[in-house]
């Protein structure tokens, strides 16, 4: 059964992704910035879902279930009820808001009567009338714990043993972090994986790639082993510059026109430059991006013109900023239309809606002012006077 999982943007998020990443193949991850996000996200999943053939299954974790999140899923139990049970398709949530439980009462939704047998006294399960859709909120565990304690239910096979013991670490920092228990012995230790992660999670490898995941995935699993190992933070932070560089070895290695001897950022360039994940061709030819980091978005967009597959390359930022460059004096002119400025070839401007969700949106947002449609001649209200002759 193909999976889909949904999951916070931050280190539990992140853990969360990791966790089942090691006991599943997950087909589609997406990861939400902020929870006003939600609500788009799972409206195109459900709409999706409600035209594909065969049953997948949501994975939703550490998301927080506000109204627009226990809408969807009345509305997940809803879809599935129309399908034959052959076809139903499975949802897991698996969430540690305190709040969740207040906002699934207030939308209808229950608690089911507890287990007496269930090792979790803390853990909550909603009665949705589906038993494709199970619900489990348990405040006292973060979104990686809940993702590996309730493996069972979207599990495809076992996790690898040489990854058990970093595994394991990952998962007792995460949880002192996140939670924020200053009083357990890792939590000082474990902040550093919070640190290092977010110097990481956009500079390098941009959400949105394939290899997004793995990148910050493998990152994570290599500086719990050192915490495990007893390394200091202090020690984890120094040397999270050589574990990257050893993870995007591995993944670079013989690849054509890879230099070894250059920055991490310029090597991942050129493998970010072709990711058709990554780009949409606007109508005019310009290539446009969703959310790279400044500094990923001058070497790429060097790369991609150099090549010659684009002479204007934009990214838009989540909230709205955009940059333009160009190799053909065009940047400056394309920023104008969007209230901006600059050098002929390096500039900048912004959306007038102020905030954007994915690639798709960008898209939606540019497309319009950049490469407007050109008017229909056979509109005009003098048409059929062109005809005429005097």
């Amino acid at each position: 059964m193909k999976i889909t999982q949904l999951t916070h943007h931050d280190l539990d998020g992140y853990g969360a992704s990791t966790v089942a990443a090691s006991r599943a193949a997950i087909g589609r991850l997406v990861h939400v910035a902020r929870y006003s996000d939600v609500g788009p996200v799972v409206a195109a999943e459900l709409k999706r879902l409600g035209g594909a053939a065969e049953p997948e299954m949501l994975l939703m974790t550490d998301l927080g279930l506000e109204p627009v999140a226990v809408s969807f899923i009345k509305d997940f139990v809803a879809m599935n009820a129309k399908r034959p049970p052959e076809r139903r398709h499975r949802l897991v949530v698996l969430d540690h808001h305190a709040s969740s439980l207040d906002r699934l009462s207030e939308g209808g939704l229950v608690q089911a009567d507890a287990d007496p047998a269930s090792p979790w006294p803390s853990l909550k399960s909603i009665a949705t009338g589906d038993p494709a859709v199970t619900v489990l909120i348990d405040d006292t565990r973060c979104a990686t714990r809940l993702a590996r304690d309730h493996a069972d239910l979207y599990a495809a096979h076992d996790a690898d043993p040489a990854l058990a013991d970093a595994m394991a670490v990952l998962v007792e920092a995460v949880d002192a972090v996140d939670l924020w228990q200053k009083d357990r012995p890792l939590f000082r230790q474990a902040q550093v994986l919070d640190e290092v992660f977010w110097d990481n999670v956009t500079g390098f490898v941009p959400l949105g790639h394939p290899w997004h995941d793995r990148f910050i995935g493998d990152l994570l699993l290599g500086m719990a082993a050192r915490l495990g190992g007893g390394a200091t933070p202090a020690a984890i932070e120094r040397d999270a510059g050589s574990l990257r560089a050893r993870i995007v070895d591995a993944a670079l290695s013989g690849r054509p026109g890879d230099d070894p001897e250059a920055t991490t950022r310029t090597r991942i360039a050129s493998l970010l430059a072709v990711s058709p994940e990554l780009f949409r061709r606007l109508p005019g030819g310009a290539k446009l991006s969703f959310g790279l980091d400044a500094g990923t978005f001058q070497r790429v967009s060097d790369v991609v013109m150099t090549s010659g597959d684009a002479s204007l390359v934009i990214n838009v930022g989540r909230a709205g900023t955009m940059s333009f460059r160009s190799n053909d004096g065009t940047a400056l002119d394309a920023a104008r239309k969007f209230r901006g400025g600059g050098h002929r070839d390096a500039a900048g401007g912004r959306l007038t809606s102020g905030a954007v969700a994915s690639l798709e949106d960008a898209v939606a947002q540019v497309v319009p002012l950049l490469d407007p449609p050109k008017p229909d001649p056979a509109s005009s209200p003098f048409a059929a006077l062109r005809g005429l002759k005097l």
